[in-house]
Order: structure tokens, then sequence, then C-alpha cells
């Protein structure tokens, strides 16, 4: 029998022991709601904090891991200095030390062999969170909203072992929805949760985009013990807006370019369609046209969600899309963009140069179509000769080009003609002459050079 009972000590002072050595304290008389574990911070030097409903009654333990008995003591920093005291009436049974009445709101360090454990006890029933009712502070309504609350929430705070004060985030939630800008064309209703570590310090969010109802919960402790009740604030019509827009170019074959805040050298005409996507509580809207990023001189204005227009004049713009509620108390601008349209030209280089060679039907693809340069040109017609004065091609595009050929067929090697007469966007007007050398080639599907073309009053 007696070895009986040493064998169930030894294994008991060794569990406790494993116990102790897993830095874990034990609580008894707790009722119905269990000790609540948090794993602060590394930096703070604690171990553990406990939260504790009600510490009324509760009693501490903590087993040796050495068989020697543990040194309790309480910590606390006032005035900058760290107070240590030993806790007097500690029951050590030869295997565990207890303290029977657990001082609430207080720094522990039990010292078991070398390493000291730290903890913080907190009896919640003196933070008690109380949530009664909730109503809006409209005061701000673009830029910030606040929220009167009747209850009581107060900061759990605790000291760090270097006398740090820190507050224990008691993640009270605050539940609503606002609309969020998926960076194309459209709002999209999202739920939001906002945490609060407390009351006490008033309850602060971003004005919701849309009209909402409020729902304040927590915290986590009553959560976790399963209590509690929500409170639901009046339903909120949003003041707050927003906007978000798009700005397309198209070219002259419906090809759509999505323009991201700055064209650069644009060349005219450069034709755009803007358009804006407004928040719910949006009742003004403008797209303001202006020649300074400043938008102090606005040339055009459409009070509308679309428009588009065409950009000839050479210089720059800014284009920006406003809205703003139905009293015009708050306010929102989209993306500013900037439309850069060039002075007109045509050709390269400082002379205008145009092109006077090219190789039709190489095999490469390279320098196979006799093209100009340009800039800007609202006008535009081109007419090749061969040197007897045949006309053999036209063209009025300045995106377009002569590939070389005549009725079908490409054309002899030598000189040929081009008169060119054009107007820029800026109203310069031009008128260009010169020849252009047709240089040897393959045919395209065969190996033999040269080929059959017009070379003698243009007939095949």
């Amino acid at each position: 029998m007696r070895t009986m009972n040493k064998k169930l000590i030894s294994l008991m002072a060794a569990a406790l022991a494993l116990l102790s050595a897993s830095g874990q304290v034990s609580f008894t008389n707790v009722g119905k709601y269990p000790v609540i574990e948090v794993t602060p911070d590394i930096s703070t030097g604690l171990d553990k904090i406990y939260v504790v409903y009600d510490t009324e009654g509760v009693g501490m333990t903590l087993p040796s891991s050495t068989g020697e008995r543990p040194i309790w003591q309480t910590y606390d920093w006032q005035g900058g200095t760290l107070h240590i005291d030993t806790i007097p009436g500690v029951q050590w049974n030869g295997y565990s030390t207890t303290l029977t009445q657990v001082i609430p709101n207080t720094g522990y360090k039990i010292v078991d062999g070398t390493k000291p454990f730290y903890c913080w006890v907190v009896n919640y029933a003196d933070y008690f969170l109380e949530l009664n009712d909730m109503s809006i502070n409209n005061e701000a309504p673009c830029s910030l909203l606040t929220f009167n609350i009747d209850g009581h929430g107060d900061a759990i705070p605790y000291y760090t072992v270097n006398g740090s004060r820190q507050v224990l985030d008691r993640m009270i939630k605050l539940e609503y929805n606002t609309l969020e800008w998926d960076d194309s064309t459209h709002w999209q209703e999202k739920a939001v949760v906002e945490s609060f570590a407390a009351l006490d310090q008033g309850v602060e969010i971003l004005p919701p985009l849309c009209n909402t109802e409020f729902l304040l919960t927590g915290d986590r402790f009553l959560e976790e013990w399963g209590i509690g009740d929500g409170i639901e604030g009046e339903y909120y019509y949003t003041k707050a807006v927003g906007c978000g827009s798009t700005a397309i170019i198209r070219d002259d074959d419906d090809t759509e370019t999505k323009l991201d805040g700055e064209l650069t050298n644009g060349s005219a005409p450069v034709y755009i369609v803007f358009t804006g996507y407004p928040t719910d509580g949006v009742v003004f809207r403008e797209w303001e046209v202006a020649t300074d990023p400043d938008f102090e001189n606005v040339i055009l204005q459409y009070n509308q969600d679309e428009f588009d227009y065409t950009f000839i004049d050479a210089g720059n713009y800014y284009v920006r899309y406003m809205v703003a509620n139905s009293d015009g108390t708050c306010e929102a601008y989209g993306n500013t963009y900037t439309i850069n349209v060039s002075e007109s030209s045509l050709g390269s280089g400082p002379r205008g140069d145009l092109p006077n060679a090219f190789s039709p039907g190489s095999t490469e693809g390279v320098n196979d179509v006799w093209k100009v340069t340009y800039k800007s040109l609202v006008e535009f017609h081109c007419w090749i000769f061969n040197r007897w004065g045949t006309l053999v091609y036209e063209y009025t595009d300045p995106d377009g080009g002569w590939d070389g050929t005549y009725r079908g067929k490409l054309v002899d090697t030598g000189v040929y003609y081009y008169v060119i007469t054009a107007e820029g966007s800026d109203g310069v007007k031009y008128k260009k002459r010169g020849d252009i050398s047709i240089l040897r080639y393959k045919k395209r599907g065969s190996g033999t050079e040269g080929g059959g073309g017009i070379d003698s009053g243009g007939v095949y």
C-alpha cells in the first residue's frame, strides 16, 4: 500500500513538474466561465496573461519542477520604479504551491528553479463590457464617422516586466457595409468588420459609401464565454461620396486602349471616351476639361457620367471627374488624366525628311512598304508616279503606305516620284515632293530577282 502511494505521489509530482515546465499555472473555484489565456508578444517578457471572469474566491496553483518551494512575488511599476513584493501565506504541500486568493489586476513573478515565470492576472469583473445603445455623430460625414456609445468598455491595462504600460485588445467589433472600387468599372458592396481595443478611446471609422446598418458586438472574452449581446445602431443614410473613372482611347480602326493617367506626345486627332462611376450618395456629377493641372482654366464641362471628346489642337489638357452629394457638403474626385497633343509634323528630323528607298516584296519583310512619319495631321493626300508621269498609287490615310505594286503586281526597280499635301491640327500646311528608289528584291514565292512591272508608260 505504501509502495503504491509512493508511486502515485511520484507520478503526480512528475506530471506537475511537466505542467510547471510548460510555464502554466492552474486556477481553482473559477465557476462556470473558464479562465482565458492570452499569449502576449515576447517583447513584454510575460509568459501569459490570464483573464478571470471574477477573481473573488479564485485560487492559483503552480507545481514545482525542482522539488523546491517556488517563491511567489507580485511586481508593479510606480513612478518608473519597479516594486517587487513577496506574497506571504502561499501554501506548499511538497510538490506544488497554491495562492488561495488571487490578487487581481496584478503582475506575478514566480521563481521556480532558475527561470522565473511571469504572468498578469486580469479581473474581468472590473472591466465588464456593457453595451446599451449607440448613435451616430454626423458632424463630419465626409471624412470621419464617430459613434456615441451608451455603455462601458474601458481599456484593460497591464504592465510588461520592463514597466511599459500596455492595453489588452478586447477586439470589440463594429460590422457594417460599404462600397469598394474594383479598379475597373464597378463598385462592389463589401462587408467590413472594424476592431477596437476598448471603447474609452472612441469609435471612429471612415464614412461608408452606401446606406447600411451598424452592429456593435464583443468583446472577445464575452464571446468566448458565450455571453453578451450586440447592439444595432440607427439605419445610416450615407452622405459620403466616392467615384471611379476610366478613359478609353479609340483609334480609327476602333482599337481601344485604356489610358492610365497620361498620354504623352499624342498625335491628333485623339478620340477618347471618358466614363465616371459614382457611389450611392452622388447626386451631382461633372467632367471638367482644363488647360492647367490645377483646373483654374476650365474650358469644357459635362454634367453627365460619360462623354467623348476629340482633341485636335496641340497642347496639354487635363480631365477629371468630380461628384458631390445633394447639398454639396461632400465631394470626391476621380483620376486626373493628362493628354498631351503634339504639334504637327511630316517627316523625320529637323528638315522633315521622308524615306527615299525601299524593297517591296522583300522576303525578310523589312523595309518592304514605303511609309511616312507624321504627327497630328488632320488632312493628308499622297500621289506616286513613275518617271513617265503615270499615277501608280494614291492614298489619303497617313497611316497607310505603298507596297510597291501597281494593279496587283510589283513594279520594276528604278526611281519613282511622290507628291504630298497635308495640313496639321495646328493649322500648318505641308507640301512635299521627292523621289523613291525601288531597290532590288526577290519575288514572293520565287528565287528570281527583279520582276515584270511597269517601267515604260505604265502598260503591262
